[in-house]
């Protein structure tokens, strides 16, 4: 459910920065792995996989004010049709991450 757009997104000034991170969490990923397959602790675990979780949601969160800085700002700036979906779709992606 992606939409190709023709302008800049939001969070390309830090972009170096989001894949540094998700860099990141693809290693507590494989780490995670690694700890399933040496049969680790059940706590342990979890414990990574919390940590894992936090990561994610913190990039969430900045690509969420990114978008809302940009994009949805961009487009109530403009008003009308495009800024009600902007504001719709805003919503829509704070819903599917509260319930996450």
């Amino acid at each position: 459910m992606t939409e190709e757009h023709d302008h800049s997104h939001g969070y390309i000034s830090n972009k170096e920065a989001y894949l540094k991170r998700m860099r990141r969490i693809e290693g507590q990923a494989r780490g995670l792995q690694k700890m399933i397959d040496e049969e680790k602790y059940c706590i342990d675990i979890l414990t990574q996989v919390s940590a894992m979780t936090s990561a994610l949601q913190s990039v969430a969160l900045g690509l969420l004010e990114e978008h809302l800085n940009h994009c949805v700002a961009g487009a109530l700036e403009n008003g009308g049709a495009e800024a009600d979906a902007k504001l719709n779709e805003a919503t829509q992606a704070i819903a599917r991450l509260v319930r996450s």
